[in-house]
């Protein structure tokens, strides 16, 4: 595997730009930016290039050392992981409130690891507030003003930051790798507390991303890549997503709309439920979102390990034959019948859970299965696994069904192969009644991820969805799509030349 790119990572305390400086420094809008402390909690990558040296950028949360509470705890912990594998230390300060007694903890810490450490005083935004910066020498050798949100003052720290680094003709092994490896790009969704993040962590073997019973522990988009045998995979754990009317705070806010723009990005979506709880409406709406944006999906059921517990429970209690049991609602039947029997009404009549539950997996997963297609009616292509992320059952799979789905989602089929299948079909059967018969004179491939068909057909009129659903039905069993949305873009055939010509003889020009 080629060598990873020399890493500058970014420290300190809560709310002194550490984001910001991240942002300009990568050229993107990554991590989130607000006045509330505390919003990054994870670590964030990015790629830099400064003066033909590339680089590799990371964002770590505000470090509390002393700090007893659980996220801070995580926070310091994922910026320790952070700071091991980094080449250089950039330690961020508010020039303005001058050396607080946390900065001058974090740089005898970060002296410890024996690694070049640069202090960056932020917030020097005038030629005045430069000589703020005086006051932090006590803390390191190489201090520089910057103001990261106006770019004052960046770019002689990134001068000093990335001396030693290799040029970028060096790295092109890197560079022409990632290009060769086709890396697939898959985004993790999900309501708040559903296990996306522990699902990170299971897929990379490591603790990316840190895992609370805290709902939207995650904020920023929280990416990294994996090589299994000749592919990369690029996951992107996203921030909870729940209804607009509870996301109140504006940080949460921001990070629903990030995540909705990581996954119009991605390749294949994983849209994480709950097992234990069963499909909501949340978890459609959100499985909507990755339909709306054309990529892949993979619909995840986590927590599996509890669905099967509770089946367990549920059984045990029906072996009894009391009618305690099924007066109490037990826990375990509960567990399986929520988003089935008990939420009938509200979820429009969905078919509930046979009463008689099974607590063999399999009979359970198909029983289940058949809930969830009847959930998601708009997504019938979209294959369905049960894991748990906890203890890693099923885990794997998803890597092998990743590639099926990738691989349907780059498919190309040819204008021939296709217009022979299409001879072959009677559309007749896909024209609703007391419509005009659809005739389509041909059909081609415009292009991949998604697959998107260009129908020539003998009306202007767009085809009715009725129609259009019959076709890709139709296309989905001749060929393989699974997973992935299929487009159809519709063109009136053109005349042939000889009856546009057709002009009437009184308006011919005589000579």
């Amino acid at each position: 595997m080629p060598n990873k790119l020399p890493s500058l990572v970014i420290v300190g305390r809560p709310n002194v730009g550490k984001s910001t400086l991240f942002n300009r420094l990568t050229g993107t809008r990554r991590s989130i930016v607000t006045d509330q402390p505390g919003i990054t909690r994870d670590r964030i990558y990015g790629r830099s290039l400064w003066c033909g040296r590339p680089f590799e950028v990371v964002d770590t949360g505000g470090m509390v050392p002393e700090e007893k509470a659980e996220i801070p705890r995580e926070i310091l912990r994922q910026a320790d992981v952070a700071i091991a594998e980094a080449t250089k230390l950039v330690l961020v300060v508010d020039a303005r409130a001058g050396v607080m007694p946390l900065d001058a903890e974090l740089a005898r810490r970060l002296r410890r690891t024996g690694k070049p450490l640069i202090i960056a005083a932020n917030k020097a935004d005038t030629v005045a507030h430069e000589s703020l910066a005086a006051a932090f020498y006590e803390l390191g050798s190489e201090v520089f003003p910057i103001s990261a949100e106006h770019g004052i003052g960046v770019d002689d720290l990134l001068e000093v930051a990335t001396e030693g680094f290799a040029p970028a003709e060096e790295v092109e092994e890197t560079q022409a790798a990632d290009r060769a490896g086709a890396t697939v790009h898959v985004a993790i969704i999900g309501r708040p507390n559903v296990g996306k993040s522990t699902l990170l962590n299971c897929l990379v073997g490591a603790e990316r991303s840190i895992v609370s019973p805290v709902p939207g522990t995650t904020r920023d988009a929280v990416d990294t890549s994996v090589r299994r045998g000749e592919r990369n995979y690029r996951f992107i754990d996203t921030a909870g997503i729940r209804r607009k009317g509870k996301t109140v705070l504006f940080a949460e806010k921001l990070s629903v709309i990030m995540a909705r723009k990581h996954l119009e990005r991605a390749d294949v979506a994983l849209v994480v439920a709950d097992a234990s709880t069963g499909i909501s409406a949340g978890d459609a709406t959100i499985a909507g979102y990755a339909q709306e944006s054309g990529c892949s999906v993979i619909v995840v059921m986590n927590k599996w390990d509890l669905a099967l517990e509770a089946a367990r429970r549920a059984v045990q209690e029906q072996a009894k034959g009391g009618k305690e049991a099924s007066g109490k609602d037990g826990g375990g039947k509960r567990g399986v019948e929520r988003g089935g029997k008990r939420n009938s009404k509200r979820d429009g009549g969905h078919r509930p859970v046979s009463p008689q539950v099974s607590a063999n997996p399999e009979r359970l997963a198909e029983d289940y299965e058949g809930l969830i297609r009847e959930r998601l009616k708009f997504l019938p292509y979209a294959p369905v696994v049960f894991v748990s992320a906890l203890t890693g059952e099923h885990v794997t799979w998803l890597y092998a069904l990743i590639d099926r789905v990738a691989e349907s989602r780059r498919r190309r089929i040819s204008t021939g192969e296709l217009n022979r299948w299409l001879a072959e079909e009677d559309l007749t059967r896909g024209t609703s009644s007391g419509a005009r018969r659809v005739k389509i004179y041909y059909l081609t491939q415009a292009s991949s991820a998604p697959p998107t068909f260009i129908l020539f057909t003998n009306q202007r009129e767009r085809l009715h969805f009725s129609f259009e659903r019959f076709l890709e039905n139709r296309l989905r069993e001749k060929f393989d799509f699974t997973g992935t949305t299929i487009r159809f873009l519709q063109r009136l055939k053109e005349r042939g030349h000889r009856e546009l010509d057709k002009v009437p003889r009184r308006h011919k020009r005589t000579h």
